[in-house]
């Protein structure tokens, strides 16, 4: 394995691994500490109080960032016709039928989300075992299956992302860039955390959200007060 890089000893050194910080202490700090020679993503880390293996425990939604996320989102949309149309018009990458499932099928998967009209899902079904596993399959929960292809390429395009619990009840997602202000940063942190906690699984007893961190792509972890959350 190899040694941990001059500049994450640095940023990890100037961060207490004990200490638990207010969110906005926490963002501040990782934003100072992410001085690589790229814009590092500011990335956030949830360990939740559910069993993914449950199906009434799921954990799965969407959230429009005020402030963006900072990178910029190739969007797929399954479509044909008038529909098809709309979407190019409203700035999707690829629109396609068929000739996108084909296209999948060979390999060529040259976009981060997708979106596809109800009545293209028979055809998106054909590579649901390619798209499912990487996160991109259109699901009506996230508006990503909808007759309005044109507004969720918008929102898309503005800064919606989505977020899913995975194994071991972890969620996580970029919420911006270390070029972000700091009160743009928080407000998005925010934004993301309001989200969550929304999509509480009626069944979920005790404590719903257990641990919380923020980090950037080649940063330290820093933990925080769930009561700064709260507020």
């Amino acid at each position: 394995m190899s040694k941990p890089g001059k500049r994450w000893r640095k940023a990890s050194g100037s961060v207490d691994s004990v200490k638990l910080y207010p969110a906005t202490d926490a963002l501040k700090l990782v934003k100072a500490n992410a001085t690589a020679k790229f814009d590092e993503t500011i990335e956030v880390a949830l360990n939740l109080g559910v069993d993914p293996t449950q199906s009434d425990q799921q954990v799965r939604g969407v959230v429009s960032l005020p402030n963006g996320t900072g990178k910029t989102v190739r969007v797929a949309v399954f479509a044909k016709g008038d529909k098809a149309a709309e979407a190019q018009a409203a700035g999707a990458d690829i629109v396609g039928a068929e000739d996108l499932v084909d296209a999948i099928n060979k390999g060529t998967i040259d976009f981060d989300r997708c979106i596809a009209t109800p009545d293209m899902m028979g055809v998106v079904g054909r590579v649901a075992k390619v798209l499912g596993p990487r996160g991109l399959m259109p699901n009506p929960k996230t508006g990503t299956v909808t007759p309005n292809v044109a507004q969720a390429v918008k929102d898309v395009k503005a800064g919606q992302i989505e977020f899913r619990v995975e194994k071991a009840g972890i969620v996580h997602a970029g919420i911006g860039k270390a070029s972000f202000s700091e009160a743009a940063l928080v407000e998005n942190f925010n934004a993301f955390m309001a989200a969550i906690t929304k999509a509480k699984p009626s069944g979920v007893k005790g404590n719903f959200i257990k641990k919380v961190s923020v980090s950037s792509t080649m940063g330290a972890g820093v933990k925080i007060d769930l009561s700064s959350v709260a507020a």
